[in-house]
């Protein structure tokens, strides 16, 4: 005679996978690598914000206005007065912030998107899907 052990309770249902979930799976796997992308996008961004910042504050500490400060615009440095570049560097963090708070507008968006179909997933399979980010 055999001795069959369990393992534990063990709870997995069939559920039939129909096209239009597998259409939802695979859009929740892209939004959550939109998001993932954005994300990175948007740290990026804040460390080149606080770039600006820093030398935004180098700048004020100078003593001598009449230096010329060179200035990076793509792969050229052009040198311009200190209220200038002041000028320059507070027009360049704007268009940052305005930037990042895009990315986080498109960031929240998707986690609306992500909620909703973890609702709509984890209402049909239960545990049988796995839909939270690993954090490695």
């Amino acid at each position: 005679m055999t001795a069959a052990t369990m393992k534990g309770p063990v709870a997995v249902e069939d559920v039939v996978v129909t096209f239009e979930d597998q259409q939802k799976i695979n859009k929740f796997a892209r939004n959550t690598s939109r998001m993932t992308e954005l994300k990175n996008e948007i740290e990026s961004k804040r460390k080149t914000l606080q770039n600006l910042q820093d030398a935004s504050d180098d700048l004020m500490m100078l003593d001598d206005d009449s230096l010329l400060i060179p200035y990076q615009i793509g792969g050229v440095f052009v040198s311009h007065s200190q209220e200038e570049t002041q000028e320059m560097l507070e027009a360049a963090k704007e268009a940052l912030e305005q930037e990042v708070k895009g990315f986080e507008e498109r960031v929240s968006a998707i986690q609306q998107v992500l909620n909703d179909l973890k609702v709509q997933l984890y209402a049909k399979f239960g545990n049988n899907i796995n839909l939270e980010a690993d954090e490695s």
